[in-house]
């Protein structure tokens, strides 16, 4: 293909083009840096909207979150990225944090001091009843117990249970995590999902005693300024609209319903990019593509890559939000939600109480109550097949039994997230290394990010996003075309 016939806006031997795969958050933000750096940027997103599992939307005329709500806020890239586009003065933090977990037939606080589940004392887990003696004694032989080894790494389930027994990752970890992951503990690996509980397995002998360490060392620094979680008026969704409108004004071209269909590395001709019927030349790629859709791209150019994300297996779930009035509701749940253990055998995984949660919920609508529920997770997604007013009556079944609810929403909506969830399985993070490893070695630079490498939350796909710009910007400056 000659250069007559590419679609990079530029003329050859000026400004550096970059072509970003994928429109959601990570390519948005690697789009937002690399413009930052001087280059031409192109993003080119498969689907109608950007965001991908950021999706702002309403219901009953109230704005609210339709995927990701909130993001963690002790980790400073999503702040600094709201804050960069414009939405600074919008960020908020929970109204409130009170969260419980619906198990053993009772709505019951969420215990403190634990690491992702994971004790470090025993009395505020016994006092929330989430145990039993049983339970709680066997967790106490973790102190008497010879070392359990992590090797390499380890399933968080598998780990936790050797050390405190069954009930502890069945009724507390194994919730905790699926709410990040929508999987299941007894397959996420631990080095990936909970890396400081990894290490803690490591240096200690007793996993109390590991957590205990990590407890002491935290409470040795100063503590961080400001909520552990924020969120923004109007909905997270709202960021991914912000950082293109920041895109855009910066000069970067963002094209929709442009599904990449072939990458290929043409030598002194860059990146040859077919999307649809357009065909676009770059000097540099950012793959933020899901896993699936980035083997296939890379399959001719870098195999060993691609076989290694075709490893990667992904949750789907639904979110069913409704709105009630307030006063067909009698008496309104209090706290921030709940978390369902899967052990219970309740269709929910969770319900966020939205309108308590988010104070620019209730304050558009005071009348209205807004909850969500979570239905369906890896290995566990047959209700997905059901139609939506199935799943909301599912949803109001199991909303009865826990906190007493028994009105119909006057509005719902049921947002379904097929392979949403990237699994961390174990191995996670030799497999993105080598991934890494090999995509740095093409003739053509070439970098990925997103929520399959380095963590599902916001902060760390944004980060994923920052290190993969600032790799290519740093390649591109170097005059070279491939790894180091």
């Amino acid at each position: 293909m000659s250069p007559a016939h590419t679609s990079t806006g530029r003329a050859p031997g000026t400004v550096r083009h970059v072509v970003v795969i994928g429109g959601g958050i990570s390519g948005l933000a690697a789009a937002h840096r690399l413009l930052e750096g001087g280059v031409q940027v192109t993003v080119l997103e498969s689907s109608d909207r950007l965001g991908g599992k950021l999706r702002a939307g309403e219901i009953a005329g109230v704005p609210v979150d339709l995927g990701a709500e909130s993001m963690l806020a002790r980790r400073p890239e999503a702040v600094r990225l709201a804050r960069a586009v414009g939405l600074g003065e919008r960020l908020q933090p929970p109204a409130t944090t009170t969260a419980s977990l619906w198990t053993r037939d009772a709505l019951r606080p969420m215990p403190k001091g634990h690491v992702m589940g994971v004790p470090g004392d025993l009395d505020p887990l016994a006092a929330s009843g989430v145990i039993s003696p049983a339970g709680l004694a066997r967790i106490a032989e973790d102190e008497t117990l010879a070392r359990t080894e992590a090797g390499e790494d380890v399933a968080v389930g598998e780990y936790v249970a050797a050390r405190l027994g069954r009930e502890v990752v069945d009724r507390l970890v194994e919730p905790l995590l699926g709410g990040v992951y929508a999987g299941g503990a007894y397959r996420i690996s631990m080095r990936a999902a909970v890396p400081q509980l990894f290490e803690a397995a490591r240096a200690e002998r007793s996993l109390l005693e590991g957590v205990r360490a990590i407890q002491a060392r935290a409470a040795a620094t100063a503590p961080p300024e400001g909520p552990v979680f924020i969120g923004i008026d109007g909905g997270i969704g709202t960021l991914p609209g912000a950082v293109a409108d920041a895109v855009r004004a910066g000069g970067g071209e963002i094209l929709l319903d442009s599904a990449v269909r072939e990458l290929r590395w043409a030598g002194d001709d860059g990146w040859q990019i077919r999307a649809d019927e357009r065909m676009f030349q770059a000097d540099a790629v950012i793959m933020a593509a899901p896993a699936g859709a980035a083997a296939r791209l890379l399959r001719r150019d870098c195999p060993s890559a691609a076989v290694e994300l075709d490893t990667v297996d992904y949750a789907s779930m639904a979110l069913v939000t409704m709105a009630f009035r307030r006063s067909d509701l009698g008496s309104v749940p209090s706290g921030s939600g709940f978390l369902v253990p899967p052990v219970d055998g309740h269709r929910i995984k969770a319900s966020t109480f939205a309108g308590q949660k988010w104070g620019w919920i209730g304050d558009a609508d005071p009348d209205l109550f807004v909850l969500r529920t979570s239905i369906g997770r890896y290995e566990d997604d047959a209700d997905l097949k059901r139609d939506d007013s199935e799943l909301v009556d599912l949803s109001l079944a199991d909303l009865g039994a826990a906190v007493g609810l028994r009105a119909r929403p006057v509005a719902n909506t049921v947002t379904r997230w097929h392979g949403g969830l990237p699994q961390y399985s174990v191995g996670h993070v030799r497999r993105v290394a080598r991934i890494r490893d090999a995509v740095a070695g093409l003739p053509g630079a070439l970098r990925v990010c997103g929520a399959v490498y380095d963590g599902v939350g916001i902060p760390a796909c944004i980060g994923s996003a920052h290190r993969a710009a600032d790799d290519v910007l740093a390649t591109l400056a170097a005059g070279t075309a491939g790894g180091e």
